[in-house]
Parts: C-alpha cells; sequence; structure tokens
C-alpha cells in the first residue's frame, strides 16, 4: 500500500503585536503628556487618529511623530498588528465605543490571536479639574440662555441668600447626597457672579457713551459700582493669596498647635489686613437677629471692650442678651434656636397624627 502524503506541519503564529489606546484628558494643556505615553508614541509603527481636529495633533508633528488619519474597525487594526507590530491609536474626546466594543467581541469569540490591549492614560485629571468643566459650562450658558444672560448681580443676589440657607438646612438635616447638591448650587452662584464680572473688561472696551447718566444707570443695574472686571481665576487668587497669609504656622514660621492659637493668628492677621477703626466694621448687619448679635458680642470679647450689651424693656433686649451669654459660652445662639424650633416642629406635626 502506498504510503500517505505526509501532512504539512501548521506555519508557527508570529507574533500577535500590540494595540495601545492613547487616552488624554481635555481639562489638561494640549501637548502636556506622561513619559509612558511619549515613550509608547515614538516607538509605535503607527500611530492613528480618526479625528483630523483633535487638538494634541499639532504638537506630536512638532515632535516628529507621523499621525495617520484612519478609523479602522476592531478586525482592521488586529491585522495591522500582525507580526508583532505596535500600533497607537488617539480617540477622540468622548472614547471610540465602536472600536473597544469590536476589540472585546473578537477577544470573547476565542476565534483569533489578538494583540496586547493596553489603555494608557497620556494625561488625567487632577483634583478640582471638574471646575474647569463648570467654567465652560457657565461661560456658554451665559452667551446662549436667554434668561441668564439677562442676568445682573443685584438681581442674582436673592438666590444666593436662599442657596446659602438650603446649604445649611442640608447640613442640619439633608443626606450626604443633598449636602452634595446644596454645596454644588452655592458653587453656581460664585462662578455666575464672576462670569458677570468678567464681562466688565468687554464693556468697558465696547462703551461709547461716557456720560454720568450712563455710569450711573450701570451702577444701579449691576451693584458694580464700576469697580472694574475680573474672572472667576481672580477670585480663586484673592482666596488663595488670604488662606496662605492667614496660615503663616503652615505656610510661612510661625507657630500653632492648638485651635486657639491658630484663631489669634487669623484675627492678628486679619486686622493688619483691614484697617478698621472700630470692631464693629464688616459685620453685615443684614443677617439674621440673633447672629448679628452673637457676632457683635464676639467682636467685643475678642477685642477686650469692656461693652455690656445694653439693657431695655421688651423681648428685643433679653434676646440680645441671651445671644451674648451664649456667644460667651462657645454656643452659637441661631443654631441652638434653629435646632429648638425643629423639635418644635416636629411636636406640630405629631400632635397632627404626622411622622416628623
Amino acid at each position: 500500500m502506498p504510503a500517505a502524503p505526509a501532512v504539512p506541519a501548521a506555519a508557527p503564529a508570529g507574533p500577535a503585536g500590540r494595540i495601545v489606546l492613547l487616552t488624554t484628558s481635555h481639562r489638561v494643556a494640549p501637548g502636556v503628556l506622561s513619559w509612558p505615553a511619549w515613550q509608547a508614541l515614538h516607538a509605535a509603527d503607527r500611530v492613528l487618529c480618526a479625528d483630523p481636529g483633535h487638538p494634541q495633533l499639532p504638537y506630536l508633528r512638532e515632535a516628529g511623530i507621523e499621525v495617520a488619519h484612519a478609523a479602522p474597525d476592531a478586525a482592521a487594526l488586529v491585522e495591522a498588528c500582525a507580526g508583532g507590530r505596535t500600533v497607537v491609536v488617539l480617540p477622540g474626546g468622548e472614547g471610540d465605543r465602536r472600536l473597544t466594543d469590536g476589540l472585546a467581541r473578537m477577544a470573547g469569540s476565542g476565534r483569533a490571536a489578538m494583540p496586547d490591549l493596553e489603555l494608557l492614560p497620556g494625561s488625567y485629571d487632577l483634583p478640582g479639574a471638574r471646575l474647569l468643566d463648570l467654567v465652560q459650562v457657565m461661560d456658554r450658558i451665559r452667551r446662549e440662555c436667554p434668561w441668564s444672560s439677562r442676568q445682573t448681580h443685584r438681581g442674582l443676589a436673592k438666590y444666593g441668600i436662599e442657596e446659602a440657607y438650603e446649604l445649611v438646612e442640608a447640613i442640619e438635616d439633608g443626606t450626604r447626597a443633598e449636602l452634595r447638591e446644596e454645596l454644588g448650587d452655592v458653587l453656581l452662584q460664585v462662578v455666575f457672579h464672576a462670569r458677570i464680572a468678567e464681562e466688565f473688561r468687554a464693556d468697558a472696551a465696547d462703551d461709547t457713551d461716557d456720560t454720568d447718566e450712563a455710569d450711573e444707570a450701570d451702577d444701579g443695574e449691576d451693584g458694580s459700582s464700576g469697580e472694574g472686571a475680573f474672572s472667576i481665576d481672580d477670585v480663586a487668587a484673592t482666596l488663595v493669596e488670604k488662606l496662605v497669609r492667614r496660615h503663616p504656622h503652615v505656610f510661612g514660621d510661625a507657630e500653632a498647635h492648638t485651635p486657639d492659637e491658630v484663631k489669634a493668628h487669623w484675627l492678628r492677621t486679619k486686622a493688619v489686613e483691614k484697617q478698621r477703626a472700630s470692631v464693629t466694621d464688616g459685620v453685615p448687619l443684614g443677617q439674621p437677629g440673633l447672629a448679628l448679635a452673637a457676632k457683635l458680642a464676639g467682636r467685643v470679647r475678642t477685642a477686650g471692650l469692656p461693652v455690656e450689651p445694653p439693657r431695655g424693656e421688651g423681648v428685643g433686649y433679653e434676646l440680645l442678651a441671651l445671644a451674648a451669654r451664649a456667644e460667651a459660652a462657645g454656643t452659637d445662639p441661631e443654631t441652638a434656636l434653629r435646632a429648638a424650633a425643629r423639635a418644635y416642629r416636629d411636636a406640630i406635626r405629631a400632635a397632627e397624627g404626622l411622622t416628623p
């Protein structure tokens, strides 16, 4: 019997190669990439990007990296890696769900020799990065929303008060989710006012009417008193400078080991900054009455002034004395009264047969 023909041995499969999905954050300046990202880009056999307007492209070209504008599907990308080649894919800001889903299906089928797949962050968000998104969103709303584009500082003032009270309520009675939401609403007020204030610079450049009447109209509408433009960056910079200046025990050579010593540093620094003629300067008279009374009593006590609360007839003077006594004992009378009022509310609802 003649021998059966020999079956040729299967050729060994070549190396499957490597796919690198290089992600970047739009909140980080283009061209600022991690060292592993630059290494992967320079070592790649091919670099692909479907978006010809991707913000990283000019910087990659400047670094001598050739980028092909292509949007291969999963099968084509796997084929491009055949023979051990490395292909870096630069997705857009929203990623490439079509490609990643296709690669997952191919890997799960078991019918294809898959290259190594690596997700490499070229740049990533730092703490506070989402605040940049907030600034961008607020800028667009201010330009395009019929309501938001017409708001002024004075027109928004009432919302600042409302949001502050809603924040206090969330702190006292709310859940963590409610606290998070109310903090965001308070932050919105800050960003909104800063965005309005930024427009004074543009208004000043475009303003051709220098009459006193026009200036008075502007002052009355916005409550700006012609103080000039500033941005959210200016607000943040002012706050950072203040915090650093008033914490010499953290950022300087001063020492403070107790909360009282920290408060003493704060008060001394604040006194030098403000140069106030009276300890009552800077105390807002529009705040709730108990809080106002406690604030005044605290200023008197801290300054060591021998001024007792005035005595008189009526509940107002009684409340003033109680507020001063509470402040001296380290109790916030406004918070204490709110707690008692909430207990009173619960008792009323219980008498009505309702749950607290």
